[in-house]
């Protein structure tokens, strides 16, 4: 049994994957997700369409999870211009051409799969029912903390007296000064 997250929610959504010819030399094909599809049912690379050399498959389904810890970022996904569905892949390791890992609508989890390097990340526009889902969540879970600024402490750091070493041993002299004469000779 997993692990059970309280009052998160998940919903099915099936990426659609382009694969056009690639404009180099050193890469045949180039790949790019497209869409998703709300409530889409399992898939494994099934051809939608094909015009000019270039197709659109239903690559696979995945749950997008919202968590309430995660909140805040699905807050900040929904002020962007066009709030976003990020689809995470890589590489693939068996006969698929790309592995489809995840599929998220937080910006930092989807900036994590970025700094890695190992990772394509893609960005697809949200479509209604997803952006309707999502805003209703935040709404009902995410709580803007307000700003508040740090107060420094009235402790005075003025009054020590440069040099001075550790308060707790006792020293008649400066902890920083030069060794005395007796010292070098004691040391041959």
């Amino acid at each position: 049994m997993g692990v059970v997250y309280p009052e998160s929610q998940s919903a099915r959504l099936g990426v659609v994957l382009r694969r056009s010819p690639g404009v180099t030399a050193w890469s045949k094909w180039v790949w790019r997700a497209t869409a998703v599809l709300p409530g889409a049912g399992d898939a494994s690379w099934k051809v939608l369409r094909n015009e000019g050399g270039v197709t659109e498959y239903h690559a696979s389904t995945h749950d997008l999870h919202l968590y309430v810890s995660d909140a805040e970022a699905y807050a900040h996904e929904l002020q962007a211009q066009s709030p976003s569905v990020y689809v995470i892949m890589r590489e693939g390791e068996s006969e698929a051409p790309l592995d489809i890992l995840t599929v998220t609508v937080s910006p930092y989890e989807a900036q994590d799969y970025s700094d890695s390097g190992e990772e394509q990340v893609e960005r697809v526009a949200m479509p209604p029912s997803v952006l309707e889902w999502v805003t209703g969540f935040v709404d009902q879970h995410y709580r803007e903390e307000p700003f508040v600024k740090r107060r420094r402490d009235k402790h005075r750091t003025d009054r020590k007296q440069a040099g001075i070493g550790d308060a707790r041993i006792s020293q008649a002299t400066d902890v920083y000064r030069a060794p005395t004469s007796n010292m070098q000779e004691g040391a041959e």
